[in-house]
């Protein structure tokens, strides 16, 4: 049986886009744990935390990777999937996990650019949120089964090198 891509990374390294284009280059279905999450509550991320809290969040969170099967699917997570001990079990179960590493710089470089609000970055000093965010989650991350520490490279070449390190061919 195939076993599963799963993306982990801080919010913001790419783990969406680059999953995308990874599932499109390798032939694979695209999931998205979030997308699952806001289909379920019928809202956006940023509602669920306000509504339900973000325990709630890691709940349905945690429940979406169990219904999950392993196959010949790229996974993109939520940047905290990773704080659950439970949840590396199902990643696991799943396939093979990648971290997708990213500068500090980087991330917020590429978070400012973005449209999406991101809930545990909603108080004025984001930037410092972000950098605790990362030191405090960087050990969980690096369980991940591979890492690909990404450069200034554009989505399509990033999931080409991806490809390349699962031992796929671009």
């Amino acid at each position: 049986m195939e076993r599963s891509w799963i993306l982990v990374g801080m919010m913001g390294a790419g783990k969406s886009s680059v999953g995308r284009s990874l599932a499109e280059l390798s032939g694979r279905a695209f999931v998205d744990t979030d997308q699952l999450l806001q289909n379920r509550f019928g809202r956006s991320i940023t509602k669920i935390f306000q509504v339900y809290g973000e325990e709630a969040f890691r709940e349905h969170e945690t429940s979406v990777l169990r219904s999950l099967e392993p196959g010949a699917t790229v996974i993109s997570t939520g940047g905290g999937v990773v704080l659950r001990e439970e949840n590396w079990a199902e990643l696991r179960r799943l396939g093979t996990t990648v971290y997708l590493e990213a500068s500090v710089e980087t991330l917020v470089a590429r978070l400012e650019a973005s449209k999406k609000k991101r809930p545990l970055l909603e108080v004025d000093n984001w930037e410092d949120r972000l950098d605790e965010l990362l030191l405090a989650r960087l050990p969980l991350y690096r369980q991940a089964d591979l890492t690909l520490t990404l450069g200034h490279d554009g989505v399509d070449a990033t999931a080409a090198q991806l490809l390349e390190l699962l031992g796929g061919t671009a």
